[in-house]
């Protein structure tokens, strides 16, 4: 059961489970997604896990945490609807596995303190060496989008889709803005973000004989908690944009961009992920059987839901000449979810595999600690165990139902220089 604490400038959520042998934590820091600091956020994970005044190479970093007994520190940027999240994670043994018995946590907790709130700075900003090298990094990044095709492909579709909405930003960043970072200027933004943005502190692992709250109120230092503006998505979105892009490949890129206008706090929700299952989520779905088993048409089919912005994906690969057709047998196939032509049984199985699915996720750490921020990012008070129970009423005539909310927004094509 997760325990949840409203602490001063901070929620703490404390997930108690004996299945790990050692401590997760995990700090998520979350603002509205926004063009003007989008780059600063995606560089911040790179620079932090550089560097602290303490440890002030990463050679040091990474003997401290090997003295801990290998902990693992990680820091990254992500989005969630139109929520950016700036997330350090630490995982460590937990104490009660030590022959020593030391209190590891308590020393992993000063270090995570080190790393978040006493950076390495210079002249009232990051290291300036450190903050250029790690732009280069980032740079490599940003470049490496265009040699994964299938990224690349969702990332253009999502750009016009939502083109006048925060979800079209890229995680990670312009290479415009590159140049008008400066280490002051990322500081700056930095201290602001560690006392404007919400922030919630999970902890999972066997902590019931640790004194965890005492110990995470001497790491965090905030004076205010921030709240998530939650947006309906937009519903008037009924538009099939068509854009045909090309680029040097041999292997086309099909995707689909649709409104579900269902999001995570919505009654429809579980009945939208067993409709998903059923339309390309799983191997033994429509657009697996159909586009890629039976016509051939695609090397892989799929789709996937965004649960906080009311999006379904459906990505495929295709040969560049058979655009017409596998378009139409993938719209063929959302039809027949609309016609009902699935059956009582298949539904079944697709609940059991989704409820698999997600009890997997909470075999997890971090997959735990994920489901349930979901709630957080929804100000929502539905647990994972709440969705499983929903996901088991899901009925047939539910997810008819759901398939007639779902709007067919973007079709997006990369093809071949001569497709």
């Amino acid at each position: 059961m997760e325990k949840i604490m409203n602490k001063d400038g901070y929620d703490l959520h404390l997930l108690q489970t004996k299945k790990f042998k050692t401590i997760h934590l995990s700090l998520k820091f979350t603002t509205e997604l926004c063009r003007e600091v989008v780059t600063n956020r995606a560089l911040l994970p790179y620079l932090l896990q550089q560097a602290t005044a303490t440890y002030p190479t990463a050679t040091k970093l990474r003997q401290k945490l090997d003295e801990l007994y290998g902990a693992i520190l990680h820091i990254d940027s992500s989005k969630k609807g139109e929520n950016s999240i700036l997330t350090f994670r630490l995982e460590i043994i937990n104490d009660q596995f030590l022959q020593d018995k030391s209190s590891l946590i308590e020393e992993a907790l000063q270090l995570l303190k080190d790393v978040i709130y006493n950076p390495k700075l210079e002249n009232n900003g990051f290291d300036n060496k450190i903050l250029e090298r790690e732009k280069q990094t980032l740079k490599n990044k940003m470049e490496s989008l265009n040699e994964d095709k299938m990224s690349l492909a969702n990332t253009r579709m999502i750009e016009e889709m939502c083109a006048d909405e925060p979800y079209h930003l890229r995680v990670h960043g312009y290479e415009e803005d590159l140049d008008t970072i400066t280490s002051e200027s990322l500081y700056n933004y930095y201290e602001e973000l560690l006392t404007s943005d919400r922030l919630d502190v999970y902890v999972v692992g066997d902590i019931e004989n640790t004194p965890i709250e005492k110990l995470i109120d001497e790491t965090i230092n905030r004076k205010k908690q921030a709240s998530i503006a939650t947006k309906k998505s937009n519903s008037h979105h009924s538009v099939d944009k068509v854009l045909v892009e090309h680029d040097q490949i041999q292997q086309a890129k099909l995707h689909f961009g649709f409104r579900t206008n269902i999001t995570f706090n919505d009654q429809d929700y579980a009945a939208l992920h067993v409709f998903n299952g059923l339309f390309g989520g799983f191997p033994s779905s429509k657009l697996f059987m159909n586009v890629r088993e039976k016509h051939s048409l695609a090397y892989y089919a799929a789709s996937r839901i965004e649960s906080h912005k009311g999006l379904l994906f459906v990505f495929s690969g295709i040969a560049p000449n058979q655009y017409e057709k596998a378009k139409e047998i993938i719209l063929e196939q959302m039809e027949q979810m609309r016609s009902g032509q699935f059956t009582e049984e298949q539904v079944e199985e697709t609940k059991e595999m989704t409820i698999n699915q997600l009890k997997e996720t909470l075999d997890n750490p971090q997959g735990m600690i994920e489901l349930h921020y979901q709630s957080v990012l929804a100000n929502s008070d539905k647990s994972p165990e709440d969705l499983i129970a929903d996901v088991k009423r899901v009925t047939k005539q539910d997810v008819l139902d759901v398939s007639k909310k779902i709007v067919l927004n973007m079709t997006y094509l990369l093809t071949s220089e001569e497709g």
